[in-house]
């Protein structure tokens, strides 16, 4: 039988969603067994977005979703009671203050079980190595949506290099106008074209490394 809260959040469902968490949460449920049934409706959403049922406006809203069932859970759960597949650092490159499509990217990897170090907007440099080494996450993701902060992607990733830890660290960009030529250009590893293929990336390197 299908769990009605996984499907409420397939369809983006979002009052629907908020309630059955906190119904189930008064009730004593446990919050990782909620949270798993979210993460199937993020799937599903995922799977939808691939498939052209859903467009990007509604990876957004499954998001926006995701974070308020996040910060109702969060509290309820123990971070030695769920552990993360893996670290990921990940903020808006300086020089540009766009956040919509890194909060996607960042909703998702969290629904996927990633522990996600958000540094926000208009980041330089030297914060994304300065956390990058305190975290000892293997992946860091650079967002853009102003061609101007193409130049702060690749001051950071050769800020990575200066740091001696760009062997340690797969990089990741994404944004509106990126393309593969701003990979070569950056000195990046890859680009996610859309907030799926971001967590596909990571899921990817992830193994890699393990």
């Amino acid at each position: 039988m299908e769990d009605q809260l996984t499907v409420a959040l397939a369809n983006l469902e979002e009052s629907n969603v908020l309630a059955q968490v906190n119904e189930r949460l008064k009730a004593g449920h446990d919050p990782l067994a909620i949270l798993k049934a979210c993460q199937e409706g993020m799937i599903r959403v995922g799977k939808r977005y691939e498939t052209c049922e859903y467009f990007i406006s509604d990876l957004m809203m499954a998001g926006e979703i995701f974070r308020q069932v996040a910060d109702l859970l969060t509290p309820k759960i123990k971070r030695s009671d769920a552990p993360s597949r893996g670290k990921v650092v990940i903020g808006t490159a300086k020089g540009d203050i766009h956040d919509i499509g890194k909060n996607l990217v960042v909703a998702l990897l969290k629904a996927a079980n990633y522990e996600v170090y958000d540094l926000g907007v208009d980041v330089p440099p030297e914060r994304f190595v300065e956390v990058l080494k305190e975290s000892g996450a293997p992946v860091l993701g650079l967002s853009a949506l102003l061609t101007i902060a193409f130049d702060t992607m690749k001051q950071t990733v050769a800020a990575l290099d200066t740091a001696g830890i760009r062997k340690q660290v797969k990089v990741m960009i994404g944004g509106g106008p990126t393309t593969e030529e701003t990979v070569a250009y950056t000195g990046a590893d890859a680009m996610g074209r859309d907030a799926q293929s971001a967590v596909t990336l990571c899921n990817q390197w992830i193994r890699a490394s393990v």
